[in-house]
């Protein structure tokens, strides 16, 4: 039965992709309507992984998400976080690979959504351009959404933390929100099955962009997101023990 019910998560996936991407033209001349379409999407997604695979998810301190648009500093070990975020917390935009934007219909509606594209072998220019569409982003109003660690990380491993979302929050003065979260124990990385079982989110209390420089800001981050995930894991089955450094 479970082979069964994740083929019907990814027909539902498919299928809904070019109709979400038709919905997002259709949006584009209202503001931030392509990002309303993107969240309503997402939250049909989750809710075909709840009833029908049975992957729920509960979140912890949502009372520490701020009044004011800030940088959210996440966890990234499965696909499912880009689509639960955007439920957690007001509108967002992501720092993404631009290669993603390459995909039909769902990359191409990123794009289309203002996604922060970076090219991880510009070097200097990336963070340039990481730094400019930020700022704009910013004064659009969204939040900003960014995995510190680059790219998805196994479950029960720890990847090396960038500097690319403090130097957003000294920049830009936004304050850092971060989130430790579980997901990989359900849903491993690149797999095709989603086990059923509940995910668990913590969000913690915003980190002050005048925390010390770059450095001792990301590492305030990732010393708090670090001891949740201790606290978080070994639950799903995907976790692997071995896998802890």
């Amino acid at each position: 039965m479970l082979y069964i019910r994740n083929l019907i998560y990814w027909l539902v996936l498919i299928v809904s992709m070019p109709l979400m991407f038709l919905a997002a033209i259709i949006a584009m001349p209202f503001p931030k309507g392509i990002n309303r379409v993107g969240r309503e999407w997402s939250a049909m997604l989750l809710w075909v992984l709840d009833k029908v695979v049975g992957l729920k998810y509960v979140v912890r301190g949502t009372e520490n998400i701020p009044s004011t648009p800030a940088i959210i500093c996440a966890k990234h070990q499965s696909g499912w976080e880009t689509f639960a975020l955007q439920q957690i917390f007001p509108l967002q935009i992501y720092v993404a690979k631009k290669e993603l934007f390459k995909i039909p219909f769902f990359g191409w509606a990123l794009k289309m959504g203002k996604t922060i594209g970076i090219d991880r072998k510009a070097g200097k220019q990336a963070t340039e351009k990481l730094l400019q569409q930020g700022l704009a982003r910013k004064q659009e109003g969204f939040w900003i959404v960014i995995f510190p660690e680059g790219t998805r990380v196994a479950a029960g491993e720890r990847g090396k933390y960038k500097l690319g979302g403090a130097r957003m929050a000294k920049l830009f003065e936004m304050d850092i929100v971060p989130v430790a979260l579980n997901s990989g124990e359900y849903w491993a990385r690149n797999a095709f099955l989603k086990y059923p079982g509940t995910i668990e989110v913590v969000i913690g209390e915003p980190i002050s962009h005048t925390l010390g420089d770059e450095a001792a800001l990301m590492a305030a981050c990732e010393t708090w997101i670090e001891a949740r995930q201790a606290e978080i894991s070994g639950k799903g089955p995907c976790y692997r023990p071995s896998q802890l450094s």
